[in-house]
């Protein structure tokens, strides 16, 4: 009986002693395990953690890009706009420009011409059996520069009306070539071609001899072609160049008959 309780006890010590050599090796597998599974998720959200870190990366890049073309767009409107106001200026300036010569040239050319003589005009007048009418030449100076002064302030309806209302009240006056002249122009000016052409025209055909009969024909030539008469606009350039062919007015005719 003693010998079967020995051998009980070696057994039980014995599987004591395996058990917990048997718990201590699958402790060791669980965490093997557990480490294993915590190990790929890890790199799982290491991987998913690239993804959004190269995603985010994309997004910050293009917004950078779009930042950059809204800048160079920005750049490129500023320059265009300061290409509108170069232009706008020059155009100014050009017709600044052409306004002070015509005037300049208005100036220069009345400086040639010679004075009016009333005593001359009272004998011719006389001579041919018209009652003579005095002249004030103060008078008459006065009102050709009001009209002129109306030209140089762009108000071309006016001046218009002025020097027509110079041409009927100094008939005689030497300044008439002048003041058909920038009748003439300040017609154009309001884009009344018709109106333009005929006192351009009559310049031309009453003292074909004066200084601005040439540059007459010229703005005749341009009413002309505004007008829409392009075969009357080129006859007229034509008589330019036949009849003042060392002219300003022939210069410039001679191109735009080539073309």
């Amino acid at each position: 009986m003693k010998q079967r309780l020995c051998r009980l006890l070696v057994v039980v010590c014995g599987v004591g002693c395996v058990l917990p050599a048997q718990a201590g090796l699958f402790d060791d597998d669980e965490a093997r395990n557990r480490i294993e599974n915590l190990r790929s998720e890890l790199i799982e959200h290491g991987k998913r953690l690239d993804d959004v870190t190269t995603t985010a990366s994309n997004a910050t890049r293009s917004q950078l890009d779009l930042a950059n073309q809204i800048e160079q767009l920005k750049a490129e409107l500023a320059r265009l706009r300061g290409q509108v106001e170069v232009i706008a200026y020059e155009l100014d300036t050009a017709q600044k420009r052409q306004k002070d010569f015509y005037v300049d040239l208005d100036t220069r050319l009345r400086k040639l011409e010679p004075s009016v003589n009333a005593d001359n005009a009272v004998a011719e007048a006389g001579s041919a059996g018209v009652a003579a009418v005095a002249v004030d030449p103060a008078a008459e100076m006065r009102d050709y520069e009001a009209a002129l002064t109306l030209f140089k302030a762009a108000r071309y309806k006016e001046a218009a009306a002025a020097f027509e209302g110079f041409i009927r009240q100094y008939g005689s006056s030497s300044l008439l070539p002048n003041a058909h002249y920038w009748a003439a122009s300040a017609y154009y000016q309001q884009r009344q071609f018709q109106k333009s052409a005929v006192l351009f025209g009559k310049v031309a055909t009453t003292w074909p001899a004066d200084a601005k009969a040439p540059d007459a024909l010229l703005g005749k030539a341009n009413s002309l072609r505004d007008s829409g008469d392009i075969k009357g606009a080129r006859v007229t350039l034509e008589q330019i160049v036949e009849n003042y062919p060392n002219s300003t007015a022939a210069q410039a005719a001679r191109p735009r008959l080539q073309k």
